[in-house]
């Protein structure tokens, strides 16, 4: 029997994650759970998957135990109620799915990796990372040695983490950014496109540039 996989969220991130799924033969895409489009509706422009419902249906499906999740939701300026609603869906960790494509570069026994994480095609870990739960790493994407990224953090397309860097939850690392090796990052901030981050970014803010700087402190 196969593994039936329900993805909450939308296109983009949800269908990025539907298609590396696709290319498994033990595992499928029952459907996704999304709160702006009606149920019976589909995700997807060309391979479509029918809406199952809004987020407050899971209650529906957390008790099948051959049916596991993945979110895919991407916050950019709501990255802290993006968070808290992940939360609050009181998933346990074990009914996470990780989804990795076979191009990813993992390297097995030298990191730790945690549940329902998405590593797109070419993505690529350095030796004793830290990954938590629900992280994104989409294509082409890197994480230096020694570095941590905290739960719910995403790193868009050629996005480059140095060593020894901290990553706080739910923090957004926008294509073809870089961050300095042994920064910090705080929970819920956004780091621009193509910025380059020499400095240590504190909590809730968005940062951009070349040095990255403030533009503006989210609450």
């Amino acid at each position: 029997m196969k593994k039936k996989v329900v993805i909450l969220g939308g296109s983009g991130i949800g269908m990025i994650a539907a298609s590396i799924i696709a290319k498994q033969s033990d595992i499928e895409v029952l459907g996704f759970l999304n709160d702006y489009i009606e149920v019976g509706q589909f995700v997807g422009k060309y391979l479509k998957f029918k809406v199952l419902g809004k987020s407050e249906c899971i209650s529906e499906y957390l008790n099948d135990d051959n049916v596991s999740f993945f979110i895919a939701y991407v916050g950019l300026l709501s990255e802290k109620d993006a968070y808290e609603k992940v939360i609050s869906l009181k998933i346990q960790s074990e009914k996470f799915i990780s989804i990795i494509d076979s191009t990813s570069i993992i390297p097995h026994g030298f990191c730790s990796v945690g549940n329902g994480v998405l590593f797109a095609p070419l993505s690529q870990l350095s030796t004793d990372t830290t990954i938590s739960d629900n992280c994104m790493l989409l294509p082409n994407s890197f994480v230096g040695h020694d570095s941590f990224l905290d739960r719910f953090a995403h790193l868009a397309t050629n996005a480059v983490v140095g060593a020894n860097v901290h990553v706080g939850k739910a923090v957004h690392i926008g294509s073809n950014a870089t961050i300095k090796e042994k920064i910090h990052i705080g929970d819920y901030s956004v780091i621009g496109i193509g910025s380059v981050v020499v400095r240590d970014v504190p909590e809730n803010v968005i940062v951009a540039g070349n040095p990255a700087r403030i533009l503006r402190y989210k609450d």
